[in-house]
C-alpha cells in the first residue's frame, strides 16, 4: 500500500469515528505517526480525500448496479438484484460507506453538486424499476420514490452494525432485507414470489 492509500485509509476511519469536521490534520499525522507538514507532500486538504472516497463509492455503487441490471427478469427479481448489489458495496468497506452516506455534506462545490446529482441518477433506476413493477401489477404502492426512500431507508444503515465476522454474510443479508422489503411492495392479488437472488459477484 502506497503512503497515500495509507493516508486515505486511516482518514476514511477518522472521518467515521469522530466525523470529517471534528478530524484535523494533526489527528491524521497522529494515526500514522508521522509529521503534519508530511501528509501535504501526498495530498493537498482533507477534503481531497473526502472527495476521492465519495466519488469512488458512487463509482463502485454504479459498476455493482450495471452488473446487477444487466441480466434480464421481473421488477421483483431486478430490484432484489439491485438491493444485493447496493449491500455488497456497503458491506465491502464500511468505513468508506458510512462517510459516503454522510460525511458528503462537506463537500465544497463544484463537487458536492457533482455528487447530488450522481445520487439522484442512482436512485432514479431504483425507482425506474418500481416505476415498473407498479405499472405491470407487481408491486402495490403509491409512489415509486416513498417506495425508493423507504428501501435506502432500510438499507443505508448497514454499516453501522454489520461485521465481517458476524451471524449473516453480505449475501444472506441482502436476500433477508430483499425479502422483508419486497415484502411490503408486492402485490398480494400477484402471483409474482420473492425468492432468493444469488449474485455472481465477490463480497
Amino acid at each position: 500500500m502506497s503512503r497515500k492509500e495509507q493516508i486515505e485509509r486511516t482518514a476514511t476511519a477518522l472521518f467515521k469515528t469522530k466525523g470529517f469536521s471534528a478530524t484535523s490534520m494533526r489527528d491524521l499525522a497522529n494515526a500514522l505517526g508521522i509529521e503534519a507538514a508530511s501528509i501535504y507532500s501526498h495530498i493537498k486538504s482533507k477534503e481531497e480525500i473526502l472527495q476521492r472516497v465519495c466519488f469512488r463509492m458512487a463509482q463502485e455503487f454504479f459498476d455493482a448496479l450495471d452488473t446487477a441490471e444487466s441480466i434480464n427478469g421481473t421488477a421483483t427479481e431486478r430490484l432484489q438484484r439491485a438491493i444485493a448489489a447496493h449491500v455488497q458495496v456497503l458491506t465491502k468497506n464500511t468505513a468508506a460507506s458510512a462517510v459516503f452516506l454522510h460525511e458528503w455534506r462537506h463537500l465544497s462545490e463544484p463537487y458536492l453538486t457533482e455528487y447530488l446529482s450522481l445520487r439522484d441518477r442512482y436512485e432514479g433506476r431504483f425507482r425506474e424499476v418500481i416505476r415498473e413493477g407498479i405499472s405491470n401489477g407487481e408491486f402495490s404502492v403509491p409512489d415509486e420514490k416513498f417506495a425508493t426512500l423507504m428501501i435506502f431507508s432500510g438499507l443505508n444503515w448497514i454499516h453501522t452494525w454489520y461485521k465481517p465476522d458476524g451471524k449473516m454474510n453480505p449475501e444472506e443479508i441482502a436476500e433477508n432485507l430483499s425479502a422483508m422489503l419486497l415484502t411490503g411492495l408486492n402485490n398480494t392479488q400477484h402471483n409474482t414470489s420473492v425468492n432468493p437472488i444469488h449474485l455472481n459477484t465477490p463480497n
